[in-house]
């Protein structure tokens, strides 16, 4: 059965970076759907078939979801440079904000929903509980305020959206910090980490499993009794449990058996950088927990996982839905 021949369509953008390459693996398991996976460039490794697109022209992605009959969108592509983005505004605001607005309009016309993928980075991170998702939102940085842009954007032109906000994103794929620990844990004696930034590393995979009980929800007409209602807005997701950036670095090394690196605490201000970082960003996660009655993984146990598999043991997400 070929995509065009599914009940529901579902559109993956930015498929070619950590949450799109998860969401990949998923469509293996999902073969429900039909499946389009798109990016501004195609990736040969891929798990499914990428196709080319440029979801900053409106005119193209009008007719990208109109010819392929898209019902569902998730839009995981994002200018994720959070330090360029000061000196690249523009370019930041253009993928941030402006083209999700372009997807939410286009699948709107289909009847169908947007899932925009944001961050914890809409908040300025001076608060020292939880941020819930009716807390205000002040952003610090370009790529924060260009995020929350998108979040409004995407909410404005299409009502049935959600928004799932995450943080301290890792996968096995493309470049993050759990895989620049690994290398610079094995070349280095010692290694200077931030411990008083604070927030909630999250597995990728994690992501991609609530992203599916989100799209069974809304893909669901009429619902099943058993299955809970797809419910638009805001919502907040991360794995449970807090650390900091040396907090994490020190698991890293400890469940990788690094133990020739020496990771020394620094503070803020002796590792400066062109973007402010929230100093506490920890999401509540009690509103999606609720709504979709899922039970969510301890960060070290979903990066036990990665690291087993980085260090070549497979392993499987531990998100139960």
């Amino acid at each position: 059965m070929n995509n065009k021949e599914k009940n529901v369509n579902v559109l993956v953008t930015g498929a070619c970076g950590q949450l799109g390459n998860e969401l990949q693996l998923q469509s293996l398991c999902h073969t429900e759907y039909g499946w389009f996976f798109t990016d501004i460039a195609t990736a040969a490794d891929a798990v499914a078939t990428v196709e080319p697109l440029d979801i900053t022209d409106a005119g193209a992605v009008e007719a990208y979801v109109q010819e392929h009959a898209i019902d569902i969108i998730v839009n995981c592509a994002a200018y994720t440079a959070v330090d360029r983005a000061e000196n690249d505004p523009s370019k930041a605001r253009l993928l941030n904000a402006v083209a999700p607005g372009y997807l939410a309009a286009a699948i709107e016309q289909r009847g169908g929903f947007i899932i925009q993928i944001s961050t914890d980075y809409v908040f300025d991170g001076t608060s020292h509980t939880p941020y819930t998702e009716v807390d205000a939102t002040c952003s610090a940085s370009v790529y924060g305020s260009t995020k929350l842009d998108g979040e409004k954007a995407v909410l404005a032109a299409n009502p049935k959206a959600t928004v799932l906000r995450t943080a301290w994103l890792y996968s096995r794929f493309g470049t993050n910090f759990v895989k620049t620990m690994l290398r610079l844990g094995r070349e280095r004696e010692e290694l200077g980490v931030v411990f008083d930034q604070i927030g909630t590393p999250t597995y990728a995979r994690d992501l991609a499993a609530v992203i599916m009980a989100v799209i069974a929800a809304g893909a669901t007409t009429p619902p099943v009794a058993s299955e809970p209602a797809y419910r638009p807005g805001i919502y907040h997701f991360t794995d449970e449990g807090v650390c900091s950036w040396y907090d994490l670095t020190v698991a890293i090394h400890r469940l990788a058996g690094i133990t020739g690196c020496r990771v020394r605490p620094l503070h803020t201000s002796e590792y400066p950088t062109l973007a402010a970082r929230p100093h506490y960003s920890v999401l509540d996660k009690s509103k999606v927990k609720q709504t979709y009655g899922i039970d969510i993984p301890h960060w070290e146990t979903s990066l036990a996982q990665c690291v087993a598999e980085l260090t070549g043991i497979t392993a499987h997400s531990n998100i139960r839905l």
